[in-house]
Order: structure tokens, then C-alpha cells, then sequence
């Protein structure tokens, strides 16, 4: 039973992965109608890292910067996982959701101010929805930029600048990087 529910992890994500090669590709169309189909499958229920990684990657085929944030947020709100705290994402009604005014209070709650991006529970999946917060962060950020909110994109640069180091020293955790020192200048000079 482990093995099935382990090949449709991994089936899953391959469909994620070969719907990112069409984005990247520039058929953001066709990749948004995959991931559509995907989000449709896996549900607002579905494994966390799936939604999180699935939502993540629906961001960045909108057309509507607010869309872009409420997928950006609904993959921030799948790496927080179910709480019951109130969340950080739409639904929780929190600030990190766009609701309210977003500030050092807010803190407390997984990849959020000192705190920086804590999992719920050791183990693979945790590990990697650990290493995701400082690109969810960053996206959500340039959201922000995008919507003329540059407090708000502050605060989650902040964020994700702090849980950095959970990318290690290779792959995309340069370009993560480098997005951060970018916008961190930019917001600087505005």
C-alpha cells in the first residue's frame, strides 16, 4: 500500500515537472491548463508538497497580479499546513494573507518574522517544503512590488531573506538568492 501511494507521489510530481518544462518553454497556457487539472485532482486537500508546489507554479502563469498573489498565498499556505492557529493563508484570514496590515507581530507563525521557516514535522516532505519557503517568500514579495505595496513586500523579502539558508549552496538556490539581493536593491532605491 506504501509502494501505490508512493508511485502517485512520484507520478504526481512528474506531471508538475513536465507542466513546468511547457512554462518555461513559454506555453504558459497550456502549462496553466495542466496545473489547473492537477490542482483539480489533488484539491485544496491534497499532500502539501503537491499543493505547494502546484500552487507555486499556477502563480506564475497568471495574467492578474492579484491572482498571482492568492495562488503565491495558497502555496504559502500549504507549507504552513493545517493548523488551526488561523493560518497565514486566505483562508486562515491572516495578515500574511493580504487582510490586513502585515508586520513583526505576525512572527509566531511557520516561515513568518524571527521565527523564519519552521516545519510541522521532521521527515522528507517537511525538508522540502522547508527549502521552498525562501522562493515562496520571494515571489510573494514581488507580488507585492507588482500590487504598489512595497511595506508588505518588505516584509516577506525579510522572510525569505531569514530562511535562506535552507538552500543550500547549489542548483536554484543561487538564483533564489540573487532574486532577493535584486529586489532588495530595488526596494532600496524606491
Amino acid at each position: 500500500m506504501a509502494e501505490r501511494r508512493e508511485a502517485s507521489a512520484d507520478a504526481v510530481m512528474t506531471r508538475i515537472g513536465q507542466a513546468v518544462i511547457l512554462l518555461h518553454g513559454g506555453d504558459r497556457e497550456e502549462a496553466r491548463n495542466r496545473f489547473g487539472e492537477l490542482w483539480s485532482e489533488i484539491g485544496e486537500s491534497g499532500d502539501a508538497l503537491h499543493r505547494c508546489t502546484l500552487a507555486h507554479y499556477l502563480a506564475d502563469t497568471q495574467d492578474d497580479p492579484g491572482d498571482e498573489l492568492a495562488w503565491d498565498l495558497r502555496a504559502l499556505t500549504a507549507a504552513d499546513g493545517p493548523t488551526g492557529d488561523g493560518g497565514a493563508g486566505p483562508e486562515g484570514g491572516g495578515a500574511a494573507a493580504g487582510m490586513g496590515p502585515i508586520g513583526p507581530d505576525d512572527g509566531a507563525r511557520p516561515g513568518g518574522g524571527a521565527g523564519g521557516a519552521r516545519p510541522r514535522a521532521a521527515g522528507p516532505e517537511s525538508e522540502a517544503l522547508r527549502a521552498l519557503y525562501p522562493s515562496l517568500h520571494l515571489n510573494l514579495a514581488e507580488d507585492y512590488v507588482k500590487l504598489q505595496r512595497p511595506d508588505a513586500a518588505r516584509v516577506h523579502l525579510d522572510r525569505a531573506r531569514r530562511a535562506a539558508d535552507a538552500l543550500g549552496g547549489a542548483g536554484c538556490g543561487h538564483g533564489v538568492r540573487a532574486g532577493i539581493d535584486r529586489l532588495e536593491r530595488w526596494l532600496r532605491e524606491t
